[in-house]
């Protein structure tokens, strides 16, 4: 299972940075651990990263279960980061910092989904 997005997906992201379409945005991370430790050591990077492009964690907890899916949609954590637009995801995920930390991203991940949602200007949990 792919803990990173692919070529095209990148693509897709790299298309939307700067189009008149970006504005504020919600990636929800569901997260299945393989090593979370590692993992954790991944997310120290990403989080002092993240500050610098003007994004913030909005939320985050343990998943307590899958109610509506199969064993193929279990994860662990979900983390809610909002990013001003999709040119600060992208300066995110190809900083050299991130992508020097990038192994103990694969090591600690088993799944990961990342979802693209709509967000409001400031940086909170709301309907858009």
């Amino acid at each position: 299972m792919p803990v990173e997005p692919d070529r095209t997906q990148l693509e897709e992201m790299q298309a939307l940075a700067g189009s008149p379409g970006d504005g504020p945005l919600v990636m929800l991370n569901l997260n299945r651990y393989r090593d979370r430790e590692a993992y954790l050591r991944y997310g120290a990077v990403a989080t002092e990263v993240l500050e610098s492009v003007g994004g913030r964690i909005l939320w985050h907890t343990d998943a307590a279960g899958t109610v509506i899916g199969d064993e193929s949609d279990v994860y662990d954590e979900v983390i809610a980061v909002w990013y001003p637009n999709a040119a600060a995801f992208v300066e995110l995920a190809l900083h050299p910092k991130v992508l020097g930390a990038l192994s103990h991203r694969t090591e600690g991940l088993e799944r990961a989904a990342l979802i693209r949602c709509e967000a409001g200007a400031e940086p909170a949990l709301t309907a858009p």
